[in-house]
């Protein structure tokens, strides 16, 4: 019988291995609340026949073939625009069609016809929350037009600067479809209109000007939106400037229009490492097959892809929603990165949550899932001062012997610090 020491008593094999299954009874116990609650959270995989069987009444109104349905210059050119013909598509209750008349009067909307096509049934359908005016658009007294004053951080055309070593390129205002809780509503107007060359010539001055930017990220609206060929060319540009050390794509297509991640647009983006590319997936039901396939050709061109999800009242806000977006986004190669708090823009407040919905989320996430599937939880600053991360309370009290630790499970733990080792180090590196 093998046995060791354990608090100053010795045990039997048996004995540990008891202990350990009841330390695995614990843990199962913990999720067993969520294991039940996830069939309820379907993902588009899941919902995958209610999926496929809207996009056939779509391509029946449009006439459209299969091979006109994984183009995605059809799918921008008949973008859903006018309520007639949207409720020709999905269900809509006369409030619903109420609001979209009323708010169309002052906001743009448009959705692809994809992503049309992966609303459910219900006024409640996350998916709708996303896509569709809302009447409270127009009810809102709190928000402001530009929350994180864009227009006092651009130095030169097209860029936004916040920090040290890292810029933005703005390269157009289009998008495959506007989504209701934008940033950057308030640049959409009423016209697709990507930016001048002679303005990302100007942009790209600015950056060979300033040695200390390494990293360049390209958005929008939706850096996708541009064709091929500028894409080719704003990289290529990028690469040649020796101290830009990577660059990032800021675009929501694999998750609104996937036909828009084409074999070309592989090629052009293969040939520019290393590329990173942030989308925003926000719910489980946004993870369908034609997702995955978009998903999958940029892994297979060697880009590097996270996620940046918005934590949205109705659409998210709820642990278990996020914990499955998460779980989910790995299963296709997405790396979840942040989750954002929703700015406060005018026209989108009612999304809004409280910043103790999200840091119950963060709660639980830590533990009860794997490492790779915890974003971290961001607040962006007012008036551009950048993003400040918010994470639950785990260091309760310190002193330089000691931390007091709170545990994902909520158990008090003493930790001892080396405190004093490190200030007499940094006493003597001094000296």
């Amino acid at each position: 019988m093998s046995v060791y020491p354990c608090k100053g008593r010795l045990m039997s094999r048996e004995a540990r291995r008891e202990i350990a299954l009841q330390r695995a009874a614990e843990l199962k116990a913990r999720i067993v609340d969520y294991l039940e609650a996830r069939e309820e959270i379907p993902s588009g995989f899941e919902a995958a026949g209610e999926i496929e069987a809207t996009q056939q009444r779509i391509r029946a109104y449009f006439g459209a073939s299969q091979a006109e349905w994984e183009d995605w210059r059809w799918q921008l050119t008949h973008r859903i625009t006018s309520v007639d013909v949207l409720v020709e598509l999905i269900p809509l209750t006369p409030a619903e069609k109420d609001a979209i008349q009323r708010v169309e009067r002052t906001y743009r909307w448009a959705v692809s016809p994809y992503y049309l096509s992966l609303m459910g049934q219900a006024e409640t359908c996350p998916i709708r929350r996303q896509a569709l005016p809302s009447g409270a658009e127009l009810d809102d007294s709190l928000g402001v037009l530009d929350p994180m004053d864009e227009e006092l951080t651009s130095p030169a055309p097209a860029i936004t600067r916040r920090y040290p070593d890292r810029l933005i390129i703005n390269v157009t205002n289009q998008c495959a479809m506007y989504c209701r809780h934008c940033q950057r509503r308030r640049n959409i107007g009423e016209v697709d209109r990507g930016r001048s060359r002679r303005e990302l010539e100007q942009a790209l001055a600015y950056i060979r000007r300033n040695e200390e930017i390494r990293d360049v990220l390209i958005t929008g609206g939706d850096a996708l939106m541009l064709s091929d060929a500028m894409i080719d060319w704003l990289l290529t540009e990028l690469d040649n400037i020796p101290h830009v050390e990577i660059k990032r794509l800021g675009t929501r297509v694999p998750v609104t229009l996937p036909q828009r991640i084409t074999p070309q647009l592989c090629q052009v983006l293969a040939k520019h490492p290393p590329l990173y590319l942030n989308t925003q997936f926000n719910h489980p039901r946004e993870v369908t097959a034609a997702a995955k396939g978009a998903c999958d050709r940029l892994v297979q061109a060697g880009v590097v892809l996270g996620n940046q999800a918005v934590l949205l009242k109705g659409v998210n806000n709820h642990p278990f929603i996020m914990r499955k977006l998460n779980q989910e986004l790995l299963k296709i190669r997405v790396r979840p990165y942040y989750i954002f708090h929703a700015k406060p823009v005018k026209g989108t407040t009612h999304f809004i949550t409280s910043i103790e919905e999200g840091v119950e989320i963060m709660e639980k996430l830590r533990g009860y899932t794997s490492g790779l599937a915890i974003p971290t939880y961001i607040i962006n600053a007012p008036h551009g001062f950048g993003k400040t991360p918010i994470l639950p309370q785990y260091v309760l009290a310190r002193n330089d012997n000691q931390v007091v630790l709170r545990t994902w499970e909520k158990r008090t733990l003493f930790y001892p610090n080396q405190r004093r080792g490190i200030k007499e180090e940094t006493r003597k590196a001094e000296l």
